[in-house]
């Protein structure tokens, strides 16, 4: 074999190894995070909300909610892991404890986002009138202030802030989808939802330049989800005829407005690139990571189409409101990992992996994670 030929084969090798172990393990690609700190929504809650809300342990902590990993619900809205999850065993850390219930031991991490969370605080909801449909007041706002408060159990001086922060990976979301999903199901207009584009998108880039002043160096802000393949949108949202769906069966303009909202906190995410550049902000397509498998099902190993719940009250996507996952009235079913939709409204564990697979190997991050 030539040389030249040969040393390619040989990288290629490296790469398999590198996709297949955790990054911390592999030499020369990425930085070797030492701990994770993370912010937003039901997507990335690992037990925040199961504490801070009573009302929760009706559906989240229930089974069959983290039955696929954990096998006893955990808080987590998924049959198991999530991407935060993954991510943190791909650099060789532990999960992260939820803020409400962590340990004294928290120098490796901790999850601060909450189920239901929101970017935007309470009084936006008032003044749009849909307060009376917020799961939590626990918003991003709130969320960093217990990272501030938390701060100083991490590092006591600058210097040492600096060094403990160069080595640290802030995950600032997914959140903003249920400001819109407030929105939405309190029956305002896909036009009335474009109009907080820019306060919502605003809200999660002022977050994540409070956290660069606060010393995170190495920041990923995940996009939306395409919310029109959701089959919570699918079903108390339907299109009037075939045109308002696209090829994979998902409403055209609920993913037109993801990518919108996506779009603008892109041109934010720069501005912020710009004004700090001694930080890593990187992009990650969650909306993009997502279509590839609800495009190509198969590619994934997803044996079920993309549009129907695991768990659900039945209907076409099997999903109803009066009888959601972990309610009576719902089934869940046998095998979770034939699927990417969990319950309607999140995903399986299987499609959280898939996503974090692409965030961390794929063209998924800008610029990239790894």
């Amino acid at each position: 074999m030539p040389m030249a030929a040969f040393k390619l084969s040989v990288l290629a090798a490296a790469l398999v190894c590198c996709s297949l172990a955790r990054v911390s393990e592999c030499g020369g690609g990425g930085q070797n995070y030492t701990s994770m700190f993370s912010f937003g929504d039901s997507l990335t809650d690992t037990g925040n909300l199961l504490v801070s809300s009573p009302l929760s342990n009706r559906i989240v902590g229930r089974f069959p909610y983290g039955m696929t990993y954990f096998h006893r619900p955990t808080g987590r809205c998924s049959d198991g892991r999530l991407v935060v999850d993954f991510l943190a065993q791909a650099f060789g850390l532990p999960l992260l404890q939820p803020y409400l219930s962590r340990g004294k031991d928290v120098r490796q991490g901790v999850n601060f986002a909450v189920g239901g969370a929101t970017a935007m605080d309470p009084p936006f909801f008032e003044e749009i009138g849909a307060s009376d449909k917020l799961w939590t007041n626990l918003s991003l706002s709130v969320q960093l202030g217990w990272f501030e408060q938390l701060k100083p159990s991490l590092c006591k001086s600058p210097k040492s802030c600096k060094e403990y922060f160069s080595k640290s990976l802030f995950l600032v979301g997914e959140i903003g989808g249920n400001d819109y999903n407030y929105a939405f199901f309190k029956g305002k207009t896909l036009d009335d939802a474009k109009t907080y584009v820019l306060t919502v998108a605003g809200a999660v880039t002022d977050a994540t330049e409070r956290l660069i002043k606060a010393g995170a160096m190495h920041l990923v802000v995940p996009g939306n989800l395409p919310i029109g393949c959701s089959s919570a949108y699918l079903t108390l949202h339907p299109g009037s005829n075939k045109s308002d769906y696209d090829s994979v069966g998902c409403l055209k303009t609920y993913n037109d407005f993801a990518q919108h909202h996506n779009a603008v906190l892109q041109q934010k995410l720069q501005l912020l690139r710009t004004k700090y550049p001694h930080a890593r902000i990187m992009y990650a397509d969650y909306y993009g990571a997502a279509m590839s498998f609800a495009k190509n099902p198969k590619r994934f190993g997803f044996k079920e189409g993309p549009l129907r719940s695991c768990c659900g009250g039945g209907g076409p996507y099997n999903f109803n409101p009066q009888a959601s996952c972990g309610v009576p009235g719902s089934r869940v079913c046998t095998d979770p990992s034939a699927y990417a939709n969990w319950d309607g409204v999140h995903l399986t564990e299987a499609a959280y992996h898939a996503i974090a697979n692409n965030i961390l190997n794929g063209p998924y991050t800008s610029p990239r994670l790894l």
